[in-house]
């Protein structure tokens, strides 16, 4: 009877053995399943920890990746940061533009190793920078930063002559002085705004800056919009009643009667 009941207790422990080890293996086998599954689902891009100013040079600390759905992958993205990071004694890569915390980083936005940086590698396709003097009265009181868009208004004439017109529209600026971080946000008194024009937009801008004086006006971030606008005249802003029309006064004349019935009237000045 002992006998059986320890031959009884062996062939459950085994049995209790054996299913944890297979439920072990089983769990195992779905959870590396599910690992390969996610994998083949995702794939590591490198982002920004931080956000990088335009010009900053790469590292290490400014670096982390995540996994980014695979089927929606920008382009140009790295995978790997030692793409990103030069060797010793090679000069490091550049960030051609300004790059906000957990974006990816591309090769459009980062320049070669040891490749000089400047403002134009920020201008669109078939654009050009061109400057405009400005002042406090006429940069919207050292309001505009880099990555705003202004309209452009030309004021010119004298006195009656006098008349203003905005020849350009949602135009980006690109630099503030020898400012073109968008990132900064401080406001400063500029001497000169750089804005992204065509080259039919720079001829005109080039012509407005002789003919009268440039102000700036600030858009909204979400406005985007062209509108007819008319040239405006200082006559359109002044308004005079019309003058009274004087009394006509009274002429003095000299009757002459020649007989009963003829009379003339002549009027003396």
């Amino acid at each position: 009877m002992r006998l059986a009941a320890l031959f009884t207790a062996v062939a459950g422990l085994a049995v209790a053995g054996g299913s944890v080890y297979f439920a072990r293996d089983y769990l195992a086998l779905d959870l590396a399943e599910a690992q390969s599954s996610r994998e083949d689902k995702t794939v590591s891009v490198i982002v920004a920890s931080r956000d990088v100013k335009f010009g900053e040079a790469i590292t290490a600390q400014m670096l982390t990746s995540i996994d980014w759905p695979r089927d929606s992958v920008p382009e140009g993205v790295f995978n790997s940061s030692i793409d990103l990071l030069p060797e010793e004694g090679r000069d490091p890569r550049r960030a051609r533009r300004q790059i906000s915390q957990g974006d990816p980083l591309r090769n459009t936005t980062i320049s070669d190793f040891g490749e000089k940086v400047t403002i134009v590698q920020t201008l669109a396709p078939n654009t050009r920078a061109m400057a405009i003097k400005v002042g406090a009265e006429t940069a919207v009181g050292g309001f505009v930063t880099p990555g705003d868009r202004v309209d452009v208004v030309l004021t010119q004439g004298r006195e009656e002559t006098l008349r203003a017109v905005t020849i350009l529209q949602n135009i980006r600026v690109v630099g503030v002085d020898q400012e073109s971080n968008e990132l900064n946000e401080t406001p400063g008194v500029a001497r000169t705004v750089t804005v992204e024009v065509t080259a039919v937009q720079g001829q005109r801008l080039a012509l407005a800056q002789m003919a009268g004086t440039l102000s700036l006006s600030l858009r909204a971030l979400e406005d985007e919009r062209s509108v007819e606008l008319e040239t405006t005249r200082l006559s359109d802003l002044l308004y005079d009643s019309p003058a009274p029309e004087a009394p006509e006064k009274p002429r003095s004349v000299v009757r002459v009667r020649r007989g009963s019935t003829d009379v003339t009237e002549t009027p003396v000045n």
